[in-house]
This record gives structure tokens, C-alpha cells and sequence, in this order.
């Protein structure tokens, strides 16, 4: 009885183990969450394959729901609609969904000066992942697109503090996380910028102003953000 106990309990750990994903490894988008079908998550792909066959893309943001949220609101229309810029984020998105989409077709044809990234806190949120596994999903999306936009400069941005209060968990993961990015930048291809600091109260909290969930910018915090990416892109779009 107890062999066969020991048997069954290895069998379910490893049920759990193979539908657990890695978060270095690509893949497609399979749950259905209330504010995001998988079917509205394959159109948003398939209209990101359309834009890529367009060309003309000198500026490539590529993330989750934060990166989405730029939409066409006032920072980005005075910062960078007249820059040739090309928004890919999808809400929800998680480095091993980024890495499918980058490797099924999004940055084929497509050769920007720049690639604004940011991407991981999903991979807490929804996935509850471990700083280190996420820092290797990240460095995997980072060294893919260095293989595939071997010309692009990528500016890669640590993810922003999220819950009003400085002390939980998911604080202390992206501060781990962060620390771990740091070390991707190279001097010549990889610039990272931790900016977090920016959203943050004298306290530590988040305050509504800049995000009214404690996760996604209002449109005050896009014109913070805006103002730390715009120094950095301006010599590499000359």
C-alpha cells in the first residue's frame, strides 16, 4: 500500500510539473481569463503579423498590458506617434507568450532601430513564478530578439512595483527580479532602466494618480514613462 501511495504521489507531481509552464520556453496563450479570450488574444496576434508585413517600424514596444495601455493616449501621441512606433503588447501576456508570438512571425520583416521592453509581472500574477525563473523567461525574450533583430537596440525595463503597500510579496519578487535584469545590460546592444522609484510615494506606496489598480499607469504615469524612454531612443533613431 505504501509503494503504491508513494507511486501515485510521484505520478501527480509530475502531472503538475508538465502543466506547469516554463517560462522560458514559448507558448501560445490556452486560458480563457473574463477580461481576455484566447480567441481575442489570436486576433490581437494576427493584426500583429499584419503590421509587421506593413514594414516601416522604428520603434517596436513589446509587452503585457501596460505596454498595450499605450494605446493612442496624449503621451503617446506626443512622444512617439510620429516616430515610426509600433505597439505589440497584449494584456496578460507572460514572457513565454511574448517568446511564441516573437518566434511565430511578429518580427519577421521588420528591422526597428529600437525595441522598448518590458515584460514579467504577469508571470507572478497570474503564474505565481519564482524571480529566477522569471529573469531566465526575460533573458530568453532579450537574447531571441538579439538573434532575430541582430541590428535593433533593445531597452529593456524592469518591472514596475505594483500593490499600494511596500512591503508584500510581489514587491520583494520585483525587486529580485530587477537585480537580476540588471545584468543583461551589455554596454553596446542592451540598455535596462529600473524606474520604478518614479511611481512611488516619499512611503513607498503606489498613489492612484499614477496607477488607480496599483498595476497599470494612468495616463500621468505613460508621460513619466514617456520622459525615461525618450532620452534613450533619441541617438539611437538618428
Amino acid at each position: 500500500m505504501q509503494k503504491w501511495i508513494c507511486t501515485l504521489l510521484a505520478w501527480s507531481l509530475l502531472a503538475v510539473c508538465s502543466w506547469a509552464e516554463d517560462p522560458a520556453q514559448p507558448a501560445a496563450r490556452t486560458k480563457e481569463y473574463p477580461w481576455m479570450s484566447v480567441a481575442s488574444w489570436k486576433m490581437r496576434h494576427e493584426k500583429f503579423l499584419a503590421r509587421a508585413k506593413q514594414g516601416d517600424v522604428d520603434v517596436l514596444f513589446l509587452g503585457d498590458s501596460i505596454t498595450e495601455g499605450w494605446g493612442n493616449n496624449a503621451a503617446w501621441q506626443k512622444h512617439f506617434a510620429q516616430r515610426k512606433a509600433a505597439n505589440f503588447g497584449i494584456g496578460g501576456d507572460t514572457t513565454q507568450t511574448v517568446l511564441w508570438r516573437i518566434t511565430n512571425g511578429e518580427i519577421d520583416g521588420i528591422s526597428p532601430k529600437a525595441v522598448v521592453l518590458m515584460i514579467g509581472t504577469n508571470n507572478f500574477g497570474l503564474h505565481n513564478d519564482q524571480p529566477a525563473d522569471v529573469a531566465r523567461g526575460v533573458k530568453t525574450v532579450v537574447s531571441t530578439l538579439r538573434e532575430r533583430l541582430p541590428k535593433s537596440k533593445i531597452l529593456l525595463f524592469g518591472a514596475f512595483p505594483r500593490d499600494q503597500k511596500p512591503d508584500t510579496d510581489f514587491r520583494r519578487r520585483i525587486k529580485t527580479l530587477n537585480e537580476e535584469l540588471a545584468k543583461l545590460q551589455d554596454g553596446e546592444h542592451v540598455r535596462f532602466r529600473d524606474i520604478g522609484s518614479k511611481f512611488l510615494a516619499e512611503d513607498g506606496s503606489l498613489p492612484k494618480e499614477l496607477m488607480p489598480d496599483y498595476l497599470h499607469l494612468s495616463e500621468k504615469g505613460y508621460f513619466i514613462w514617456a520622459e525615461e524612454i525618450v532620452p534613450v531612443l533619441k541617438p539611437w533613431l538618428e
